[in-house]
């Protein structure tokens, strides 16, 4: 039932009542805290965020709460639209799986939102039990393992042969990504993509490259393509 606030003024809060809005912001807090857990439980990189994870949990929220606004006026939903178009995100997201997430918990919250309860609540225990056990059985993992190894060598001499060698001897493949000079030119750091041989050990590529360059730095990323740098 509506309630005249002032004299043409109506509150419309009375259609749904405080019931439904304790439990939407109750049950879509719960249910994004779970989102949470699950989230912290199965990061791998080495950029965890605390609050990104906090971010999950009340935007949950804030999305049950638009959907309450919103309701099955289509005039209002339409607003609500236009109003948040003119949001920019400026923070770029490092992982896809990132993003996930996020729909993850604006589900949670749109669900809540509209009192669909017992969807959001199964929606998400299934989700993250999938979530769980991917990682726990590290599905779709990519057992060939890529490296980026970076040469610095003199400038003004061609090393391409005597490199060509050292990944012959110790990587299955190797491929010349870049070639750049530093140091004011004194010095040419080439970039290759390889993938080392089974059993070998990446000291020993590292030692074999410093023979062929004089001692120069050499540096080896592995596992760069499993983390977020």
């Amino acid at each position: 039932m509506d309630i005249t606030i002032f004299e043409g003024f109506e509150d419309l809060t009375g259609t749904f009542t405080v019931a439904d809005m304790a439990l939407a912001m109750v049950l879509s807090f719960a249910l994004c805290s779970i989102v949470g857990l699950t989230y912290r439980a199965t990061h791998r990189g080495i950029s965890y965020s605390q609050t990104y994870v906090q971010t999950l949990v009340f935007m949950g929220m804030i999305v049950a709460l638009i959907m309450l606004v919103v309701g099955s006026n289509l005039a209002r939903a339409f607003s609500l639209v236009g109003a948040l178009s003119i949001i920019r995100f400026r923070n770029a997201v490092k992982e896809t799986r990132d993003v996930g997430f996020i729909f993850f918990a604006m589900a949670i919250g749109m669900a809540t939102g509209t009192r669909f309860y017992s969807l959001a609540a199964v929606a998400t225990v299934a989700i993250s039990g999938v979530i769980f056990l991917m990682e726990r059985l590290d599905w779709f993992k990519l057992d060939i393992q890529s490296q980026i190894a970076k040469v610095q060598v003199p400038s003004g001499t061609d090393y391409s042969a005597a490199l060509d060698d050292v990944f012959l001897r110790y990587a299955s493949r190797s491929d010349l990504v870049s070639i750049e000079s530093i140091r004011a030119g004194a010095l040419t750091e080439l970039m290759y993509s390889i993938r080392l041989k089974s059993g070998t050990k990446p000291a020993e590529l590292i030692n074999a490259l410093q023979e062929r360059t004089g001692g120069q730095k050499v540096t080896l990323l592995t596992g760069y393509d499993r983390t977020d740098l």
